[in-house]
């Protein structure tokens, strides 16, 4: 692939819009549970983050039916903190508050991850990233694994009382999005040959890691509960997945890209709008555009 059909190095993930029929008890999750700080409340939607980076937008949706178990959608959002510290205060209060919702953890060698299920099912993943010079990269992809990491012991030695104290007013973001899809050869087609991420890591015909400017994975896609899954109806779970580029001209070159491949987009103004081959819909974004 030539360097102008990849996006900016410095691209990023976005807020993750996740329709929900509870508000209420999801605000709690996010709020008492992750510890993210509610930015704004109001007309059936709410905005959770860190800081005054939003993570989660929740939208209110009541009418709609829940997603069946192997429809494509949402695998999980995964939130990065800066520290070790900060994972630690955020691991504890899940599991504190919320302890039914753990599903797993694990040392990825790129990252310490730790794994939920929020109330209405939607994955949630907290971690954190060893430094870019840990990281070990065999033939062009990144080298990860899955090892146990024992989430008390991790607590244990990491969690300080400033990091809980402090813990809404810390950084974090999302770090990367990980989605359930249909099936890896068309998700490869779709995320690196049109939308320009390139290709980090893959599991054969199960997962796909990809990112820009050398990160791990910004997205992810398996089949571990989807295969062979059609195009989304309307349900609760994801309503979006935003994508954020440095600047407008990078945004023009995606533009045409999806153009000439035959990927139709909405342009607002602001937003660059599309779905992918399962009606996941992405947005993408430049500062100070609109």
């Amino acid at each position: 692939m030539h360097t102008q059909d990849l996006l900016a190095a410095d691209t990023g993930m976005g807020a993750v819009t996740l329709r929900v029929a509870d508000l209420d008890t999801m605000v709690a999750y996010y709020r008492d549970g992750v510890g993210l700080s509610v930015l704004t409340n109001t007309g059936g939607t709410a905005v959770l983050g860190r800081g005054t980076t939003p993570i989660v937008v929740l939208e209110h949706a009541p009418a709609m039916r829940h997603a069946a178990p192997h429809e494509a959608g949402l695998f999980h959002t995964a939130i990065l903190f800066d520290t070790r510290a900060d994972l630690a205060a955020a691991l504890y209060s899940v599991a504190t508050k919320y302890p039914r919702t753990f599903t797993g953890s694990a040392d990825h060698l790129v990252s310490n991850a730790f794994y939920f299920q929020d109330p209405e099912g939607n994955g949630v993943e907290l971690y954190w990233d060893r430094d870019r010079t840990e990281w070990s990269w065999t033939h062009g992809m990144v080298d990860m694994a899955t090892i146990y990491v024992d989430p008390n012991a991790f607590v244990q030695e990491h969690l300080t009382s400033s990091a809980l104290e402090s813990a809404s007013t810390r950084p974090g973001r999302v770090g990367h999005v990980h989605l359930s899809v249909g099936d890896v050869a068309t998700a490869k087609a779709f995320y690196v040959d049109r939308l320009g991420f390139a290709t980090t890591a893959a599991m054969g015909d199960q997962a796909l890691f990809v990112s820009a400017g050398g990160y791990h994975h910004h997205m992810a896609m398996n089949t571990w509960n989807s295969r062979g899954a059609g195009r989304r109806q309307q349900a609760l779970g994801l309503g979006l997945v935003r994508i954020e580029v440095p600047g407008s001209d990078d945004l023009g070159a995606l533009v045409a890209r999806m153009h000439d491949t035959g990927v139709q987009t909405a342009d607002d103004g602001r937003t660059v709008a599309f779905e992918d081959p399962w009606a996941n819909r992405i947005e993408v974004t430049a500062p100070g555009r609109g």
